[in-house]
Formats: structure tokens, C-alpha cells, sequence
């Protein structure tokens, strides 16, 4: 564990072990590190000149100010947002993908199949996802996971009006080729659209590549 110590000058004369290159959110810069009954201590003001940080000294008070975290990073053709989602709205998320999935190749089997699309069973997809966006929602706490939420709530209403397609032909005896799915312009954005969001819980990071608009 690395700890922050201001230490006086002659403590830190006599039990420095060298200057060191420290490494604080991918930021290298050289800061005197000791070592004390096996604790590794940094030497504060130096740590703060590496982050671009500030001391404020008040009588017995000392304020530390690190500047907001710029660990962000620019994809070709991405949006730049802070990185990083929040560990209760990534599982949120992980889940109403794969509710959107089931509900996707439910519909992909009835069409291809000629069965005929009824409200009844498409209801408990449809109820599972509502569902789960909502608590993807709740768990929204970040800039990040506000993004994504947004993409998932676009995922969402591309493959309910997909589905409302579909349910209408029904209603309107209206015949449905097993193919109907082929090359579909809105099937193949909501298949995007998946890959996308599947790319981003993987890396744990935001970029929006368009795929969900």
C-alpha cells in the first residue's frame, strides 16, 4: 500500500531510498518514495506536481486537490466520454442485453418458422427487458453509465417496434416470409447495435461508434 506522508526534510534525507518514477492514473513523474517498516510512503508535494494537483495549508489543516480524472481516450470515429462504468449498472446492463437477445431470437424462430406472433407470448419478453432497463437505469450513477443507458434504451425501442411490426402482420392475417428477417434494415441495426454494447461491457469503457442511434 502506498501511503501520502510529508515528511521533513532531514527524515527524508536519511531514509530515502532514491527518487523513483511513481505512476498515478498512467501520469509518470519522479517523486521521493521511502520505505518504513515495510510501508512505501510519497513525499506529498511531489505526488501533487505529478497529478496537477494543489495544497492548500490553513492552521492545522492541509486540502488536497486532484484535478478530474482524464482517463478518457478517443477511439477512431468514437465520442470522447469518461471511461469506466459502475459495477452495479454493468451488471444491469450485461443483464437486459441478454434479455433483448432472448427476445430477439424468439422472434427470429416464430418468423422463420411461420409460427404467428401473438401479444401473449411476446408480452413476458417484452416485460423481462422493460424490467431489467429499469434497473439498469436505477443503477445509472456515472457519466458513462448515463451514456450507455441511453444506447440501451435505444435497443430497446428498435426491438419493440420491430416486434410491433411483426405483431401487426399477425393481427392483419397478413403473410410473413420465413425470410423476412434477411437483410431487414432495423433487425440489422438492433444486431449492431448488440455487438457494440457487448464490445463496451467488455472493456468496461463508453464509446459510441453510432451503432445504437
Amino acid at each position: 500500500m502506498l501511503t501520502l506522508l510529508i515528511l521533513p526534510a532531514l527524515a527524508i534525507a536519511q531514509s530515502i531510498q532514491g527518487r523513483r518514477t511513481l505512476i498515478v492514473n498512467g501520469q509518470p513523474g519522479e517523486a521521493p518514495v521511502i520505505q518504513i517498516e515495510g510501508h512505501w510512503y510519497v513525499e506529498l508535494e511531489s505526488l501533487v506536481r505529478i497529478v496537477n494537483g494543489s495544497l492548500a495549508f490553513r492552521e492545522n489543516q492541509i486540502t488536497l486537490t486532484l484535478p478530474a480524472s482524464a482517463s478518457s481516450t478517443t477511439p477512431a470515429g468514437g465520442q470522447l466520454v469518461s471511461a469506466g462504468f459502475s459495477r452495479d449498472f454493468l451488471r444491469a446492463g450485461i443483464e437486459q442485453m441478454a434479455a433483448v437477445r432472448e427476445w430477439r431470437i424468439a422472434l427470429s424462430n416464430a418468423i422463420q418458422n411461420g409460427y404467428p406472433v401473438s401479444e401473449s407470448w411476446i408480452a413476458s419478453y417484452r416485460g423481462q427487458a422493460s424490467q431489467n432497463l429499469s434497473m439498469a437505469s436505477v443503477a445509472a450513477t456515472t457519466e458513462a453509465d448515463r451514456n450507455a443507458f441511453q444506447l440501451l434504451s435505444n435497443e430497446f425501442n428498435n426491438m419493440k417496434k420491430l416486434t410491433d411490426r411483426f405483431l401487426q402482420a399477425s393481427k392483419s392475417m397478413q403473410y410473413v416470409s420465413p425470410d423476412a428477417l434477411k437483410n431487414d434494415p432495423l433487425d440489422q441495426k438492433i444486431l449492431a447495435c448488440a455487438h457494440s454494447l457487448a464490445s463496451m461491457a467488455a472493456s468496461n469503457q463508453y464509446v459510441d461508434d453510432g451503432s445504437c442511434r
